[in-house]
C-alpha cells in the first residue's frame, strides 16, 4: 500500500497561532515523514482563511522537493477553476523536472463559495472549467504542447518549456465526490481522491462506480483510489477517544464553517448535488452527528486499533492508497508529532506490506 502524509496548514482550533508557526510546524512534520518511510508529501490548495492557507501548493512542493529529496510530492489538489491551465502545466513541468519525476499532480474544482467569490468567479462554472482545463493539462504534460478551443479556455497551440521530461502515467489524481467528478476523473484515467468524512459503506458504491467507469473508458484496471484522512494515534487507550473527538471534531467544525454546510446555497449552485445531499444530512444530524460519522471513517486510536480498522475498510472498499494528516483541528504539535512517529513505526510497515485486495461483493 502506498501511504502519504497530508499537510493542511490550518490555524482554526488553535489559540494565538500565527501563520508562520502553522507553516513551520507542517514543514517540521514533513521532514519527519520523509525520513520515516512515507511515500509522498501532499498539500491542499486553500486561500484567505484559518481553515487552510496554501495559495500555491506547486510552489510549496517545489521547496519540499529540494528539502526532502527522497520522497514524492503531490497536490491534493490544484483547484483548476482558479488558474490558467497553461500556467498549471508549466509549473508542474518545472517541478517535475527539478524533482526528477517525483510530482503527483492532483486536481480539483473547488467547493468553498467564499474562495470563488474572492477570485471573482462563479461556482456555476466550476464543472465546465475543470472539464476543459484538466484534459488540456494532462495532454500538455504528455505531449509537451498545450492547446484548447472550449468555452472557457481558447488556447492557441504552444510548446511547454521546459519540455516535460517524464511520463505522468499513474501520477494524475482528481478529487471526486459527486457523480460528475467521478466521471471526470475516470475519463482522465486519474486516481480518485476522497476524504474520510462518512462511513465507508456510504462511499463504496461511488468508488466501485468510478472503477467501472475507468474500465469502460480505458479498458484497463483503474489505479487505486486515494483516501485522505485525519489521524490521532497514540498508546494511551484511556485518553485517545477523547483526543480524537476533540481534534477531529474541531476539524469537522472548521469544515462546516468553511464550506457553509449548514447553509442552503448548494441548492442553487450547478453541479454540486452531492454536496447538497451532504448539507441536508448535516442540517439533520448537526455537528454531533457529523463528528460521529467522521470518527467512524477516520483512523484514530492505538496502532493496533488503526490496523484493525484499516483491514475492515479494505473489505468494504477494496484496494486503496492512504494520505494521512496528523496536524488539524487544534492538535498540539507534540500530539501531531507523537502520532506521526508512532504511526510510522507501528502502522506504516504493516500496511506497506499489504498487497492488493478487492472489495467484498456485497459492497
Amino acid at each position: 500500500m502506498d501511504v502519504g502524509m497530508m499537510m493542511v496548514f490550518a490555524s482554526y482550533g488553535w489559540e494565538n497561532c500565527p501563520d508562520d508557526r502553522v507553516w513551520d510546524e507542517e514543514i517540521r512534520l514533513a521532514r519527519i515523514a520523509a525520513d520515516s518511510g512515507f511515500d509522498c508529501l501532499w498539500s491542499a490548495e486553500h486561500h484567505f482563511n484559518d481553515y487552510s492557507f496554501v495559495p500555491d501548493n506547486l510552489a510549496l512542493m517545489t521547496h519540499l522537493a529540494a528539502l526532502c529529496p527522497a520522497i514524492d510530492v503531490g497536490t491534493a489538489a490544484v483547484i483548476l477553476p482558479w488558474h490558467d491551465p497553461l500556467r498549471v502545466a508549466e509549473n508542474a513541468a518545472v517541478l517535475d523536472m527539478l524533482s526528477k519525476g517525483r510530482l503527483r499532480l492532483g486536481m480539483g474544482r473547488g467547493l468553498a463559495r467564499r474562495e470563488f467569490a474572492a477570485f471573482r468567479l462563479s461556482m456555476d462554472e466550476s464543472r465546465g472549467r475543470f472539464d476543459e482545463a484538466a484534459p488540456m493539462i494532462v495532454n500538455a504534460l504528455k505531449t509537451g504542447f498545450m492547446e484548447g478551443d472550449g468555452k472557457y479556455y481558447k488556447q492557441p497551440r504552444i510548446e511547454i518549456r521546459p519540455r516535460p521530461q517524464h511520463s505522468f502515467d499513474g501520477r494524475i489524481y482528481a478529487v471526486a465526490s459527486s457523480e460528475d467528478s467521478v466521471d471526470s476523473a475516470a475519463k482522465l484515467g486519474a486516481h480518485l481522491v476522497m476524504f474520510a468524512d462518512r462511513p465507508w459503506e456510504m462511499r463504496a458504491p461511488t468508488i466501485e462506480h468510478g472503477r467501472a467507469l475507468h474500465r469502460k473508458y480505458h479498458g484497463t484496471e483503474p489505479p487505486p483510489v486515494m483516501l485522505t484522512e485525519f489521524c490521532v494515534c497514540g498508546s494511551d487507550t484511556a485518553t485517545l477517544e477523547d483526543e480524537a473527538r476533540k481534534y477531529q471534531g474541531k476539524f469537522v467544525e472548521s469544515n462546516f464553517y468553511h464550506y457553509e454546510f449548514l447553509g442552503e446555497h448548494f441548492k442553487t449552485v450547478k453541479g454540486y448535488d452531492a454536496y447538497q445531499q451532504k448539507a441536508e444530512i448535516a442540517r439533520k444530524g448537526g455537528l454531533d452527528g457529523a463528528v460521529a460519522g467522521f470518527m467512524q471513517a477516520a483512523s484514530w486510536g492505538t496502532p493496533d486499533k488503526i490496523l484493525r480498522d484499516l483491514e475492515a475498510r479494505r473489505k468494504v472498499v477494496g484496494d486503496f492508497e492512504m494520505n494521512v494528516a496528523f496536524r488539524f483541528g487544534g492538535t498540539p504539535y507534540e500530539v501531531s508529532e507523537r502520532g506521526l512517529r508512532l504511526f510510522a513505526k507501528e502502522v506504516l510497515p504493516v500496511v506497506k506490506s499489504w498487497g492488493p485486495v478487492k472489495a467484498a461483493k456485497a459492497a
